[in-house]
């Protein structure tokens, strides 16, 4: 039998008879409901979401709960979206908890790993589960929840022939997640009035730092201030995998996530090893990289919305002085680091998995002979 890891991956990743919580509802039902055992905090958003999740993780554990944690994507292994008292959960048994009720449903992907979540919480007797949001916010697996907390980070431009063609359209579909009288907290405070309108209780403006979110998410659930001394770090955001020479690897994947990340690097030249799913804001996101420095090394992803290596080599090229493309993300980096210049590994956190996954074999390899 394929392991928890083949199976998820042989998914498709993408409803065939478009979005909707009929399979997901049907599929928990199956389960006994897991999702009503305790309360969540929804996290929508579309930056920050990952981040503002473990830290609410992590702050409602210093405040003695026990906590579950859902996110999306991974970097380095599937187990990494599914955490039970700040550990990642056996993800074998997870999917094994409900794969049999969810192969008839035919379910999606994301559909199969978010009840494999939201069971475990269960199992697990959480006091409250931090569930990220896959894509958008009305019609995603997540909007299943017992959630008396809702964050919405920040709205940009993204998945628009899904969620709309304005960031007023795409706020619409996050915040249809708002349950009434719920607390819901905010990063940018031009979508008060929508919580409202949605039936929130009480609407709190943090601000567009992670913290703040966070600490705002927690007490609002805890009814009471938290300390906020926590350090999370997260794979694949901002982290430096080497020193000297310095390669940092940074998972935005779209114009706001760069935005974000460009002026929190180190002052360097870099050599940037970037793919980029052909639905983002593929010229902006070149454009930005270019103040990095003047090569770049145009890759691709398994995800199969990635641009060919070539296609954004030949997008890249009015942006960088120097445009290599390598359509293997591994034989990428490699070329990258033999330049003995700082790099940077960003565009899409596919790419990150892909070369996590890559690496972890290869080192396996060698560990074995």
């Amino acid at each position: 039998m394929p392991s928890a890891a083949e199976y998820v991956e042989s998914l498709s990743p993408w409803p065939k008879d478009g979005f909707g919580l009929e399979r997901i509802k049907a599929l928990l039902a199956r389960l006994g409901d897991p999702q009503l055992h305790y309360p969540s905090i929804h996290v929508v958003g579309t930056n920050g979401k990952s981040t503002v999740t473990r830290t609410t993780e992590a702050l409602l554990a210093g405040a003695g709960l026990t906590v579950g944690a859902y996110l999306s994507p991974h970097v380095r292994g599937w187990g990494e979206r599914i955490r039970v008292r700040g550990e990642e959960a056996d993800f074998e048994a997870a999917i094994e908890r409900v794969r049999a009720e969810a192969e008839p449903l035919e379910a999606t992907q994301f559909e199969v790993l978010t009840a494999a979540a939201l069971a475990e919480f269960a199992e697990a007797g959480v006091d409250v589960a931090v569930v990220e949001a896959g894509l958008g916010g009305r019609h995603d697996a997540t909007n299943v929840l017992r959630s008396p907390v809702q964050v919405l980070t920040n709205v940009a431009l993204e998945h628009t022939d899904v969620l709309g063609a304005t960031r007023e359209a795409i706020a619409a579909e996050k915040l249809a997640v708002v349950q009434p009288g719920a607390v819901v907290v905010l990063g940018e405070p031009e979508w008060e009035a929508l919580a409202r309108d949605n039936g929130a209780g009480q609407v709190v403006v943090a601000g567009n730092s992670n913290l703040a979110l966070a600490m705002a998410a927690a007490e609002g659930f805890l009814g009471r201030s938290v300390d906020g001394h926590v350090d999370v770090q997260l794979p694949g955001r901002l982290e430096r995998l080497s020193e000297d020479p310095l390669e940092i690897w940074d998972g935005a994947h779209n114009l706001a996530g760069l935005g974000y990340a460009l002026p929190r690097l180190p002052g360097a030249r870099y050599v940037v090893v970037a793919s980029i799913l052909a639905d983002k804001e593929v010229d902006g996101m070149l454009a930005a990289l270019s103040v990095l420095g003047d090569r770049l090394v145009a890759t691709s992803s398994t995800n199969e919305r990635a641009l060919p290596a070539a296609d954004l080599a030949r997008r890249a090229e009015r942006f960088f002085t120097h445009v290599e493309p390598i359509e293997d993300p591994a034989e990428a980096l490699a070329h990258a680091r033999a330049l003995g210049e700082p790099v940077l590994v960003t565009g899409s956190l596919y790419l990150l998995a892909d070369l996590a996954k890559d690496e972890s074999s290869r080192w396996r390899t060698l560990a074995t002979g």
